[in-house]
């Protein structure tokens, strides 16, 4: 069962969806501290376990360095993620999320016919 994550354990998680696995605790801290300015390993190590434990990422030891593979889908976590917000805010009516968009932000009609585009082909 997926459950929600922490900012900071989702950052890594992005990290590991955004390369081809197995991915390297390296390679993570180096990508996080470009897109992050986070510069202590510490705090990678102890995320990087974190979601080993909650499920989230399967880790090998290869040679001197810990490899990491993907347990949960980046597609199944935002479609998690997607429904809880949903249900959470919007009481789980669609209408009501378009309705607050539209209200409360200048998307404009050419973000209103993509989802109607949307709605229409996967009625098809």
């Amino acid at each position: 069962m997926i459950k929600k994550l922490p900012d900071a354990e989702f950052e890594v998680m992005k990290v590991v969806w955004k390369n081809e696995p197995p991915i390297t605790s390296i390679t993570i801290m180096e990508q996080l501290g470009k897109e992050k300015g986070w510069r202590a390993p510490q705090t990678a190590i102890t995320l990087l376990l974190r979601l080993v434990e909650r499920g989230f990422l399967r880790t090998e030891k290869n040679s001197k360095e810990r490899e990491y593979y993907p347990l949960v889908a980046k597609e199944d976590y935002l479609k998690f993620e997607t429904e809880n917000f949903l249900k959470i805010y919007h009481e789980n009516s669609f209408a009501s999320f378009v309705s607050t968009l539209y209200d409360n932000a200048d998307i404009g009609e050419k973000y209103i016919e993509e989802i109607i585009k949307i709605i229409k082909e996967r009625d098809e």
